[in-house]
């Protein structure tokens, strides 16, 4: 009974915890939306560096502990170069390059867009590891993808024929950053297994923070503190809620639950971005973009169970 109750709390407490970091990058784009409607001087580049002003001191705090912690164990090695060079390049990927595509975007479309064109990033997983192994893809898989596919066409049409011609290039951006986070995804998890989840998440958003402000400084100059107070509020936000917290909790809950139940609750992100997006940014939340949104939710969801 002891051990009964145990892992039930331990489930509950991994389902909690990647609700959380569901719900936390969900309310991502609506912070960077908001702030960009503070004042037109803010900027993708501007915004992205003080996200990673605000996050760097929690990552290099977690990049310390797991140091200290992989010198004390007697069994535990220290990364090889190959491997910092691997953590480095994947941190790149998947939260400069795909992070900043996906602020650029923002520029241009809804939030709730931004979301459901994000969210295909696990079909992506599998069509390239499809392509990397040479292995077919089961017709499960491929009506899965179909029904992704098409839910992202609905909600774009339908953005298309509200908004200027400038919804074609911040959808492209958001689908580059959709593309590169899949293989940060790919990367991500060869990694996790070799040096852990929590070193990994820490090592690599230490070194994007670095990458992103030192790009900042050199395109701009080291001044970032010409913006009204509400951008650094809400940027300070971001860092904390839609940035920290969420990727140590999805970590967390991840190590509790597995990754397949993790990949089904994360489906609630993009419900929850159109959400927020209707009452805190005043979208419209239409049955089309509706039926759209369940679409890609549905292809996503059995991607994920194909991939457990």
């Amino acid at each position: 009974m002891v051990n009964t109750h145990a892992q039930q709390s331990n489930l509950l407490i991994g389902l909690v915890l990647v609700l959380l970091g569901a719900l936390g990058f969900a309310a991502k784009a609506i912070l960077i939306k908001l702030a960009y409607s503070v004042s037109p001087a803010v900027d993708a580049l501007s915004l992205i560096a003080l996200r990673m002003l605000f996050s760097l001191p929690f990552f290099l705090l977690a990049s310390l502990w797991h140091s200290r912690s992989t010198a004390a164990t007697a069994q535990a090695k220290p990364l090889t170069v190959r491997q910092w060079l691997l953590v480095g390049l994947l941190g790149l990927m998947g939260y400069y390059f795909a992070s900043f595509l996906d602020f650029l975007g923002l520029q241009y479309i809804s939030a709730g867009l931004e979301r459901v064109i994000l969210f295909l990033y696990p079909t992506f997983v599998v069509l390239f590891s499809a392509l990397w192994q040479k292995r077919g893809i089961s017709r499960r898989v491929a009506f899965a993808l179909a029904l992704s596919y098409a839910g992202m066409m609905l909600v774009f049409v339908e953005h298309l024929s509200w908004e200027s011609s400038a919804v074609w290039l911040g959808s492209a951006l958001v689908l580059g950053s959709s593309v590169i986070f899949a293989f940060f995804v790919m990367g991500s998890s060869l990694m996790t297994q070799s040096i852990g989840s929590g070193k990994f998440t820490a090592y690599s958003m230490s070194m994007a923070c670095v990458v992103t402000l030192s790009h900042f400084v050199l395109a701009r100059g080291p001044d970032l503190w010409h913006l009204p107070y509400e951008v650094y509020r809400l940027a300070l936000i971001m860092a904390v809620f839609s940035t920290v917290l969420p990727s140590f909790f999805l970590n967390a809950g991840i190590r509790r639950i597995g990754a397949g139940p993790a990949s089904i609750i994360s489906t609630t992100g993009p419900i929850v971005t159109l959400v927020l997006a209707h009452f805190l940014l005043g979208e419209a939340i239409t049955a089309l973009q509706l039926g759209g949104t369940f679409l890609v939710l549905a292809g996503v969801y059995v991607v994920s169970r194909a991939k457990k």
